[in-house]
């Protein structure tokens, strides 16, 4: 086991296509762990090891795989580029001590980049950036960090450049230490600095220096005094600089050669924080808010960042030790419902690879097979100690589609395969629409969607699926009283059941009240609640369109009965015919749901989201202004004219806006589309 400051917890993150699966290949090889690299094209990369990924060709779901590296240990988490799967990213980033945001030298920098180094700058998280494909045709490093220092900002400082320039790339010179080195053999060989690349690099020392020199005060006032520091001090203010996110060291390479990627491994080893270096993990301990150290000697606690299937060791929970060490077979608690859970195995993971091991210790990352009653984001502590670490807030499904088993007799397995997908997969969600009568499977667009359907379709499940049907309603136009009247004589005992029924529309949300002012007896006291519900089920099976009837008040005024053919059964009917007769006297209004939207955008995107939210009939709200060139507007927006907002709004900003959707309410749809909506019926 290694020490919990020799730990590494590296999160790989950029735009879909950086490379960021090649470079953990290219790590893996450096370290030892593979004979020779995989590539995406062959399909036999460590971490893209699901049969999807290796098809598409595509990250599609958080990967770790471990390594050693000298006297360090490496937890390295792999994850997915496309905008579809941020959730994976967020939970990466939440558990990494450190974030390598992987460019691509050829594309500069991508709206997924900017995405996620907003996230990371949001929590704080320690960051540097490697500039990838540096031996590609257009490849050029100089445009892709003036690319990347105007896209994140200040304090980028390059700490390598590189020796040639595309298929001429051939090694990398270390602005710390002065030094060179070429990989013409594949391997590094000290080398002279090129003299082209001379003063381009003792500047980028001096600047270096500069940027860092201020962590410590003795250092800096050597420094003002003509003495610079050492190679090994300025290594160690720059860790410190790294571990306070206040500068952002950029390396490069190339993945596919490799090149740089030992000294990756070398920077993250020596600059990169440990565990704990960035400050205690804040917990929940009923109330309050706790620091936990990552203490190897303290109570275990763990946090599931992941959960998936493994076709041989069934379900695995990817798990960081907060704090504590735990032993196979040690029992602990989940957060969600309180089960005790055995760690019968304990696993450290090369991508889909899995190998026992004895203990986990505090700062390290594993796999438990097999956990009875835990999903991702949970927590696992001691019985009688009830703590829990705040997971991070996943980005929300926006986009659905209509889902449904092609035989009935599979709809028990879909469901089960359903409740799978979401466990491993929390930016997922399934619901049911009574209004709509539709299971609905939502995710963040149509790539996350049909990965999932592949998925249910691999587990053996045929599916059919439709578009989301808009939950639209209807209410009285008017007030009105009516009289109900149901009779049936068919020999024997009869039906007979009278009701006069005044109905109100109420506000909206106000959903069915009933009430009787019956006097004298018309009707028994016992059966006047029947006629209530006869017009509440009557609601519920809709009105002119077939649509739920809803914000209805109905007041039972007066009625028949017959003392023998009377009935519970008669009053219901009497009930709802009365609903039927109102409808009929003063109509209804359609009422479409209103989405409550919040898009954040760029600014230069700003006019056209405005523009295409207005033609969809929304009432903005206002906009407000972010520091880093983000706006966000608010607007109401009825929910029929955003069902594919998902897919529009990615398209209209090249993927660089996001939004928020939630239920704000109905309100009267417009007659002109009413009609539409009459003309349809009709058809049908």
């Amino acid at each position: 086991m290694v020490a919990t400051e020799r730990i590494r917890n590296v999160v790989l993150v950029g735009h879909n296509g950086n490379g960021k699966t090649s470079l953990a290949e290219a790590l893996l090889y450096r370290a030892g762990s593979l004979e020779r690299p995989g590539t995406i094209e062959r399909g036999n990369t460590v971490m893209d090891h699901d049969g999807e990924e290796q098809q598409r060709q595509q990250s599609l779901s958080l990967s770790l795989a471990s390594f050693g590296w000298r006297d360090h240990k490496v937890n390295l988490i792999d994850t997915p580029g496309h905008a579809d799967y941020l959730g994976d990213a967020v939970m990466g980033m939440s558990v990494a001590d450190l974030a390598v945001f992987v460019i691509d030298g050829v594309a500069g920098v991508q709206a997924q980049d900017v995405e996620l180094w907003r996230h990371a700058d949001a929590i704080g998280l320690p960051r540097l950036v490697f500039i990838n494909k540096l031996d590609r045709e257009h490849s050029s490093h100089a445009t892709a960090l003036a690319g990347v220092q105007q896209a994140f900002g200040s304090h980028l400082d390059p700490v390598e450049l590189p020796i040639g320039e595309q298929v001429g790339f051939h090694g990398v010179v270390d602005v710390i230490t002065d030094r060179a080195f070429v990989y013409d053999s594949g391997h590094a060989e000290p080398a002279p600095i090129p003299e082209g690349l001379a003063d381009a690099e003792r500047a980028e020392h001096d600047h270096l220096v500069e940027e860092v020199i201020e962590m410590d005060d003795d250092l800096l006032e050597q420094y003002l005094d003509g003495n610079e520091p050492s190679h090994e001090k300025l290594e160690r203010l720059l860790h410190d600089a790294v571990d306070a996110a206040k500068v952002f060291p950029v390396l490069c390479g190339s993945a596919t050669t490799p090149i740089g990627a030992d000294y990756l491994i070398d920077f993250i080893c020596q600059v990169g924080p440990a565990p704990g270096d960035c400050g205690p993990t804040i917990v929940e301990a009923g109330d309050e808010a706790v620091e936990v150290a990552p203490d190897a000697a303290g109570d275990p606690l763990v946090f599931v960042f992941k959960t998936t299937n493994n076709e041989f060791l069934g379900q695995l929970s990817y798990v960081k030790m907060i704090s504590g060490t735990v032993r196979t077979d040690d029992v602990l608690v989940g957060s969600r419902g309180r089960s005790k859970e055995r760690l019968h195995q304990l696993l450290t993971l090369s991508g889909g690879a899995a190998s026992p091991v004895s203990e986990i210790t505090a700062g390290d990352m594993a796999a438990v097979a097999k956990l009875s009653d835990v999903h991702t984001g949970d927590t696992l502590a001691p019985d009688g100690k009830p703590v829990r670490v705040p997971a991070p807030d996943l980005p929300r499904a926006v986009f659905g589609i209509a889902i449904a088993a092609k035989k009935r007799s599979e709809e028990d397995r879909l469901a089960m395969v359903l409740r799978r997908l979401v466990d491993e997969d929390p930016t997922l969600s399934v619901r049911h629409d009574d209004d709509t009568h539709q299971t609905v499977l939502s995710g963040r667009g149509e790539t996350h969607l049909r990965v999932a359907l592949a998925r249910i379709e691999g587990a053996g499940v045929e599916v059919e699926t439709d578009d989301v049907r808009v939950a639209y309603r209807e209410t009285l136009a008017g007030s009105v009283e009516v009289e109900g009247r149901y009779k049936k004589q068919t020999g024997g005992h009869g039906q007979f059941g009278v009701a006069t029924v005044r109905f109100e529309p109420l506000d909206r949300g106000a959903g069915f009240e009933f009430d009787s002012e019956v006097t004298g007896g018309a009707i028994p006291r016992n059966l006047i609640p029947a006629v209530g519900a006869g017009v509440e089920e009557s609601m519920r099976r809709g009105g002119v369109y077939g649509f739920p009837i809803v914000d209805v008040r109905a007041v039972c005024t007066d009625g028949k009965h017959h003392s023998v053919d009377s009935s519970e059964m008669s009053f219901k009917m009497a009930g709802s015919l009365a609903l039927r007769e109102a409808v009929s006297r003063v109509g209804v209004e359609v009422l479409e749901p209103i989405s409550e939207i919040a898009v954040r955008v760029p600014s230069r995107h700003h006019g056209d989201v405005l523009g295409d939210l207005n033609s969809r009939r929304a009432q903005v709200l206002g906009t407000t202004s972010g520091a880093d060139d983000l706006a966000t507007i608010n607007a109401l927006v009825p929910t029929s004219e955003i069902v594919r907002y998902a897919i529009d709004l990615r398209s209209l900003t090249g993927g660089t806006a996001s939004f928020e959707v939630d239920h704000h309410g109905y309100q009267p749809m417009p007659q002109h589309l009413v009609d539409k909506l009459e003309r349809t019926h009709g058809d049908d």
